[in-house]
């Protein structure tokens, strides 16, 4: 979708009677429904301005094509600028520019992020760069006319306020500036250079319009790429139910073209592969041409596994199959062939950083795609915004009249593959009441420390050379090093421990970092995800008295919107508001305590607790009884 497009004559003789931003402005509440905002406002006058001043030179034919807003398929990003022609030697061509009024320009230590001005207050966001690039990579991927033809695509940001500082310039960006080049304040002859060398001839807009009807399915490099990397990945081998599953989602998957909805949900606990399934499915749907995605609310998932599929390819190119289950509030009905949505308990209504937009994520993944696969664990609801369960997804379907097939993966390949110490850590945990009150002939190597040190000496030595063991807490302690690299979150004096959360600068893919050994991780950057082994810190929202395992919602941190919601609920129905609460808490920790594929160790904060577990692991029954009267009576 083109909000605005003209030969570049038309578009000077609109900016030099000043009404091009109210030309702009008026078409983008007939497109998109709605007024934009002041600042949107603002920015269509004053960037459109600056590139009408620009593109008055002679040296720029009158009849090159300009289109403002081309709003990207199966995407809310929209494109500020564009000019379309012929280079010189007659090969159609785009140039793709992104427009900053910034003023103020930061270097972060994070990769292709800057900091600036936005809001009213510093924000870290994408190098301009990076942006103008990313548009470029998705049109050279996914536009069926672009690949096809081999149209050239020319990115570049221009950030016409903007004096150089060595800021956005810094030598930490110089990989993204070479395929995307910068220009700033003054430097305008030096993009009209960069535009005529690129597009010598016009074309009235004639390109653009043929791109903009082109059939978006991802190319072939891409595809060839993917293939090859997950064949080469024994991680990704799909065993047992794993392979029929897989099977069933390519079944289906070809019945598309019929115009059949179909909704797949797939059960299953920490460890049967519901991931490896979704990931191989992702790669072979579009390996077919299919256009399709892989989605999940947790980004810890997505980074990583857009980090692993990467390979020698920039992740950027693959992070346009990944994208977070708030992205299809807005899409089309039936846009895409697929979306497959990997741990989709954690699914919730409104999507948005504010949490204004759309109505229910599960209706609008449906609605968007002639094939949704759900793969779901209802246990791992972790926060009380979690809507994912099997009612829902099976509500919203009968809603959209799609057929539906349940599917459930029974064996698990993590905690060594033993099912006992799953349903004695629900006993545990006291989730539900099961048959396994003890861990006696388990084969998994669970250990209850004596004190925070020991448990990071433990994960310290078992970390080793593969890298494979993590230290994770209950959210029970302020992220304060976020802002102050120098203090500690999470400190214990009394065993002279103290650690930081993982630290900002990796995101979500502190799990790969092999300094991350020295951070401590919560349930939001490691759900979803597989270690060798996990060290456990259990805060003080779980404790148990007298043999009874209590959760304490007021022991979260005020960082975390786990359980935001609660107090309110409280107010009202307080029963359900502790049920609630206490089952996120409890599945917390299950979630925590099942990361480990070869062991978990533990230690509570509590002390009475901590010998709970300690007892608890190692007796039966018969004898738990007078463990609890002891307890009691050395109180």
């Amino acid at each position: 979708m083109i909000l605005y497009s003209a030969s570049k004559a038309k578009f000077v003789e609109d900016v030099k009677a000043n009404r091009i931003a109210r030309a702009v402005a008026s078409l983008f509440k007939q497109r998109f429904g709605q007024t934009p905002g002041q600042s949107e406002l603002a920015a269509f006058h004053n960037s459109l301005n600056y590139m009408g001043n620009l593109l008055d030179h002679d040296g720029l034919r009158d009849d090159i094509g300009i289109a403002i807003e081309y709003r990207i398929p199966q995407s809310a990003k929209r494109i500020d600028f564009l000019i379309t022609g012929k280079g010189i030697d007659q090969k159609s061509a785009v140039v793709i520019i992104e427009l900053k009024q910034w003023t103020i320009v930061e270097a972060t230590g994070l990769h292709e992020v800057v900091r600036t001005v936005l809001g009213g207050g510093k924000r870290d966001v994408p190098h301009p760069s990076y942006q103008s690039w990313s548009y470029a990579q998705f049109l050279r991927d996914f536009n069926s006319l672009v690949y096809e033809q081999q149209i050239g695509i020319h990115p570049c940001a221009y950030l016409h306020n903007c004096v150089e500082d060595g800021a956005v310039r810094h030598s930490s960006y110089e990989d993204v500036l070479s395929k995307a080049p910068v220009f700033l304040n003054g430097e305008d002859d030096q993009l009209r250079l960069f535009i005529s060398e690129r597009i010598s001839t016009g074309d009235r807009c004639e390109l653009i319009y043929q791109i903009d009807q082109a059939k978006i399915r991802p190319s072939k490099s891409l595809t060839s790429h993917l293939s090859k990397l997950l064949k080469g990945k024994k991680e990704f081998t799909l065993i047992d139910e794993q392979k029929v599953c897989y099977e069933m989602g390519l079944s289906l998957a070809s019945r598309v073209e019929r115009g059949v909805k179909d909704v797949l949900i797939v059960k299953g606990g920490p460890g049967t592969g519901k991931s490896v399934v979704a990931i191989n499915l992702l790669v072979e749907l579009t390996n077919r041409r299919k256009l399709v995605h892989y989605a999940t609310r947790n980004s810890a998932p997505r980074e990583v596994y857009q980090s692993i599929l990467s390979g020698t390819l920039s992740k950027t190119r693959i992070a346009n199959l990944f994208k977070n289950t708030g992205f299809y509030h807005d899409a089309e009905p039936d846009s895409f062939d697929a979306i497959i949505v990997d741990e989709a308990h954690r699914a919730v209504a409104k999507s948005g950083m504010f949490k204004n937009k759309g109505e229910n994520q599960i209706q609008e993944i449906i609605n968007a795609a002639r094939l949704s696969i759900f793969f779901l664990d209802e246990d791992q609801r972790v926060t009380f915004s979690d809507i994912g369960s099997r009612e829902e997804i099976l509500k919203w379907a009968k809603a959209a009249k799609a057929e539906v097939v349940e599917m459930e993966l029974p064996s698990q390949f993590r905690c060594n593959g033993s099912d006992g110490y799953l349903a004695w850590l629900d006993q545990a945990l006291q989730i539900r009441e099961t048959a396994n009150d003890c861990l006696e002939g388990v084969d998994y190597d669970f250990q209850v420390c004596d004190s925070p040190q020991e448990l990071r000496e433990l994960i310290e030595a078992k970390n080793g050379t593969e890298n494979t063991a993590r230290l994770v807490a209950g959210y029970c302690w302020d992220w304060i090093s976020k802002k102050d690299s120098k203090k500690f979150d999470i400190s214990f004096p009394k065993y002279n421990f103290n650690m930081k959360w993982n630290l900002a600068d990796d995101g979500q893919l502190w799990l790969l970092k092999k300094d991350s050994i020295d951070q401590i991780g919560c349930i939001h950057t490691c759900q979803g995800l597989e270690l060798g082994y996990v060290g456990v810190i259990i805060g003080p929202d779980l404790i148990v008295r007298d043999g009874e395992v209590l959760t304490v919602p007021k022991a979260r941190s005020k960082n975390d919107s786990s359980i935001k919601g609660y107090q309110k609920m409280r107010k009202t129905n307080p029963l359900e508001a502790d049920r609630v609460a206490s089952a996120i808490i409890k599945n917390t920790y299950r979630t925590l305590m099942t990361r480990g594929q070869k062991g978990c160790f533990v230690w509570a904060v509590d002390f009475e607790t901590n010998l709970w577990m300690k007892h608890f692991c190692q007796i039966t029954q018969s004898s738990r009884n007078s463990m609890v009267a002891e307890l009691g009576e050395s109180k």
